[in-house]
């Protein structure tokens, strides 16, 4: 992330209701790795420099105003009600920036994956003199997108509808896609020219650029790929900007050297590091917050969120590592293990059939399967202690909160409610009983009970 630069602002546009979305999410709120598509923009926002942000949002998008708040406390929330164009939204802003007179660039609340380089030419052009940027694309179906109409000096003269386009206009691929940015007191002053003169009757902030024309600015043109600059109105859209979001992120982690070894399988999320010579087999999902170490391996069907996975680690298959999970180096989590809040010290080993939710493990200490952490007595979570190299019996329960000490074992079978002090040997289960020929005994009362039940019925 770039230092703030005081002199630059942006205005994230998000009160459309995203109908096509058929959601009662706000459409803003769908994620594309892992990540709301807001906070995509607040962080291109953060990354160009801007000091101060403001989201332009409708006063019954109840969750996306909690989410601001909480997630992003220093972005100033203006309303825009009713909706009356891109225009109308931009001079919503105008309040919160009062006395803000530095470059601005509007940006969009539904595209997440626009590079800061591209907003960063934009601002560039203004810096160089330029009293609009544009940003624009190519477009392999151009369509109904508005065109780009540039002059031989390659600068913009016009932004022409599609449906207003003269037939060589329409041959026109450069196509635009919203993001706009200025000196905010000059946009703001020219914003209150533009009229709701058209077919839908809103104000349009792409007749800024014939407005600025006129009074004989000039408009820089800045281009990125179409992908870049995907827009995500519909269930369709937010299932392609996360194909092409992990499709670039693959190929980034492979550039890394990370192997992956069937690449379209695995699916990270936006913050997701993971080193060098770690190996990553097929069926892989990380959710937000996971960072892996060099030379670990997290085998097919696992599942990581919120964990830290240390160097040589072994995960999986089909582990489940949750939130606050910490494992330490050459640790073993193997096949239907779900950890939670839980650390596991260097070589620990939990290698099956176990759920070890708010503990703490000793290096080298060994879980054997079956082995459940009861850390909920239904209303709050207590923690289990594992000393070092202690060794767990399969099919135990450790009861929190309790303590196992360093070198301890525990019998299989136990159903552990007390500390157990270190290097002791703890068995919780009922006796064994043995009643020789009963087995028998009971086979033959049984077999003769059924068969005089039989005789009774026919």
């Amino acid at each position: 992330m770039t230092q703030a630069h005081k002199q630059r602002a942006a205005i994230i546009l998000a009160a459309g209701k995203g109908t096509r979305m058929k959601s009662a999410l706000p459409k803003v709120m769908h994620a594309v790795g892992g990540r709301p598509m807001m906070d995509w923009s607040v962080a291109l926002a953060q990354e160009t420099g801007c000091a101060r942000i403001v989201a332009v949002v409708h006063p019954s998008q109840d969750v996306l105003i909690a989410h601001l708040k909480a997630a992003h406390p220093d972005v100033a929330i203006a309303f825009q009600d009713p909706p009356q164009g891109t225009g109308h939204a931009v001079r919503c802003a105008e309040a919160a920036l009062q006395g803000f007179e530095g470059e601005l660039a509007v940006l969009y609340g539904d595209s997440p994956l626009v590079p800061a380089g591209v907003i960063e030419a934009l601002f560039d052009g203004v810096s160089g003199g330029a009293a609009l940027g544009v940003l624009g694309f190519e477009a392999a179906e151009p369509g109904l997108y508005g065109r780009l109409i540039t002059n031989a000096a390659g600068d913009l003269e016009a932004i022409v509808e599609a449906r207003e386009a003269t037939p060589d206009q329409l041959k026109v691929r450069i196509c635009n896609s919203g993001v706009i940015a200025g000196r905010a007191k000059a946009m703001f002053r020219l914003l209150q020219k533009i009229t709701n003169t058209n077919a839908k009757g809103e104000y349009y902030l792409t007749d800024l650029v014939g407005l600025a024309r006129s009074e004989g600015g000039r408009c820089a043109l800045v281009t990125a790929s179409e992908d870049d600059l995907i827009g995500c109105d519909s269930k369709a859209d937010l299932a392609e900007a996360e194909r092409i979001f992990q499709a670039r992120r693959r190929m980034a982690l492979m550039e890394a050297g990370v192997t992956l070894v069937a690449p379209e399988t695995v699916f990270v999320s936006f913050d997701t590091a993971i080193e060098a010579d770690v190996i990553v087999e097929p069926n892989v999902v990380f959710g937000p917050a996971v960072t892996v170490a060099a030379g670990a391996r997290i085998k097919a069907f696992s599942h990581l969120e919120g964990a830290r996975v240390g160097a040589g680690c072994e995960v999986g298959p089909f582990a489940r590592l949750r939130p606050g999970t910490v494992l330490g180096a050459k640790v073993r989590v193997g096949n239907f293990v779900e950890t939670k809040n839980t650390a596991m010290g260097e070589g620990a080993k939990a290698n099956h059939l176990a759920y070890l939710g708010d503990g703490a493990i000793g290096a080298g200490a060994n879980i054997g399967a079956g082995t459940i952490f009861c850390n909920y007595d239904g209303y709050l979570k207590h923690q289990t202690d594992v000393g070092e190299g202690a060794f767990i019996g399969s099919n135990s329960a450790l009861v929190a909160p309790v303590r196992i000490g360093d070198g301890a074992y525990v019998g299989s079978g136990s159903i552990i409610t007390k500390d157990v002090p270190a290097d002791a040997l703890a068995v919780a289960r009922a006796q064994q009983m043995t009643r020789e020929g009963w087995a028998k005994t009971f086979r033959t009362k049984k077999a003769a009970e059924k068969a005089a039940k039989g005789k009774k019925g026919s």
